[in-house]
């Protein structure tokens, strides 16, 4: 498979939640003030390049926001993603604390999830670096069709409660406005084409997904980038999937998911009629007859055969195959259990409550608790997570970024970072532009490393 780069930026939903029936001590926005307060006090902002090569920020509408670093295989994205995730559960526990001490009654919590109580819907972007091609835009158009579908293996789940309540499979679905644009705040696309690459533009560019669903399983964020790195690669190796496109994307992307476990047949342009598991089958085959996945690395393949079963599930209705790896899977069957347990129906309250629980990431979480009851796989190790929340990968330029980062914090000076740019604030060094994502080292950046080592200036920390 070809080499390639690869992130994921996840905006957490949070609240501080009061006593019952009371109304919350603070909103959104002064609890997401409390949380970035830590920071703030170190003499820098809500917007962070990280040790670990990550970005942590305070975006739009009060969405904490982690970035991962680049990263080059699914296992170490997956560690950035839950080390993003553990650094905001910290945060968390740090904010409630200074609630206790301020004596005001409430709890902060953080979700992992994409829509809050007001149906307002926030996002988790994937990012995935393309070799530029003149033709980029024919590519996004064929994409379309592989993102409408990939829902009923990596959709996290939800419930509509709009008419008769339903479980659907993606709550980013309904969302959706285009399939391919460059608008980032007016409407949003499957795709965003704008080109931004973040690195050398005569070389690369990226590809920047705004429809998936934020996964609390691990298997469902694995899944989800293997099968598009994968189809990337056949892309990228010349196989045609234009043929497959559909006549009505954005109808196609709201018939999928308005039930659970169905697998309707969506309209194609040139007239036919395939289900999402018809065509979900036919892109992985012809992405495998010109891309050769003999060496890939265990989990990748892990992941594919996790695409097959997921396909397998659908179409049969059997879903027990997959009910501790895929989100929507795991939710459904935590729900029925509840729902047949109680007598409570899917607009009970208590089963918001549950839903809400599923992606509630702060103190002794659900996930965590059915991951260790066997209920959800886990595909990291506790160990390497927290390593991962100060340690940047070794394979990408976020080993560069990260170190000096670490550096720039121990002898406490001052280095002005973003995803290109690195650039010592005493100008006693030329700035870096680090415009290959797969690089490990930079001679300017060792230059960089040499004059922050010298002494402990007192200079302040990094900006």
């Amino acid at each position: 498979m070809n080499r390639r780069i690869f992130g994921i930026e996840t905006e957490y939903g949070i609240t501080c939640a009061g006593e019952p029936g009371k109304p919350a001590p603070l909103d959104a926005e002064h609890a997401a003030e409390l949380l970035f307060q830590p920071l703030v006090n170190m003499g820098r902002s809500t917007n962070v390049y990280w040790r670990n090569g990550g970005r942590v920020y305070l975006d739009v509408g009060a969405h904490p926001e982690f970035a991962t670093a680049e990263c080059d295989t699914i296992e170490d994205l997956l560690l950035q993603v839950r080390a993003g995730q553990e650094l905001f559960a910290d945060f968390s526990a740090l904010a409630n604390t200074e609630l206790k001490k301020r004596e005001v009654p409430g709890t902060i919590h953080m979700f992992s999830n994409n829509e809050d109580a007001a149906g307002n819907s926030f996002g988790c972007h994937e990012n995935y670096l393309l070799r530029r091609s003149r033709n980029f835009r024919e590519v996004a158009d064929a994409l379309v069709s592989f993102f409408v579908t990939r829902q009923i293996v990596t959709g996290s789940g939800h419930i509509h409660r709009e008419g008769e309540p339903r479980m659907g499979y993606s709550p980013r679905a309904t969302h959706m406005d285009d399939a391919v644009s460059a608008a980032t705040t007016r409407s949003r696309p499957i795709i965003n084409t704008r080109d931004e690459p973040l690195a050398d533009a005569g070389e690369y560019r990226r590809l920047h997904v705004i429809v998936g669903d934020t996964n609390v399983s691990e298997s469902s964020t694995g899944v989800k980038v293997a099968m598009t790195h994968l189809i990337l690669s056949a892309v990228e190796n010349g196989v045609r999937i234009a043929d497959l496109a559909l006549k009505e994307p954005m109808e196609a992307i709201r018939a999928i998911d308005e039930h659970l476990g169905a697998n309707p047949e969506v309209e194609l342009e040139d007239g036919r009629w395939m289900t999402p598991v018809q065509i979900q089958r036919e892109l992985k085959k012809r992405a495998l007859a010109v891309v050769d996945v003999s060496g890939a690395d265990p989990l990748m393949l892990a992941m594919l055969d996790l695409w097959d079963r997921a396909l397998d599930a659908v179409e049969s209705g059997d879903h027990s195959g997959v009910d501790t790896e895929l989100d929507w899977a795991i939710k459904e069957r935590l729900i029925n259990r509840f729902t047949q347990r109680s007598g409570a129906s899917l607009d009970d309250p208590r089963v918001a409550r549950l839903e809400l629980a599923y992606h509630d990431i702060t103190g002794n979480s659900l996930q965590k608790r059915m991951e260790g009851a066997a209920q959800m796989v886990r595909l990291t190790d506790a160990a390497a997570v927290e390593q991962a929340k100060s340690v940047p990968p070794k394979t990408t330029r976020a080993h560069v970024r990260g170190n000096l980062i670490a550096a720039a914090e121990e002898f406490r000076r001052d280095l002005s970072v973003d995803w290109l740019h690195l650039r010592l604030d005493d100008h006693r060094a030329p700035n870096v532009i680090l415009s290959d994502p797969f690089t490990t080292s930079d001679p300017g950046a060792d230059k960089i490393m040499e004059l922050i080592r010298e002494q402990d200036t007192g200079a302040g920390m990094f900006a």
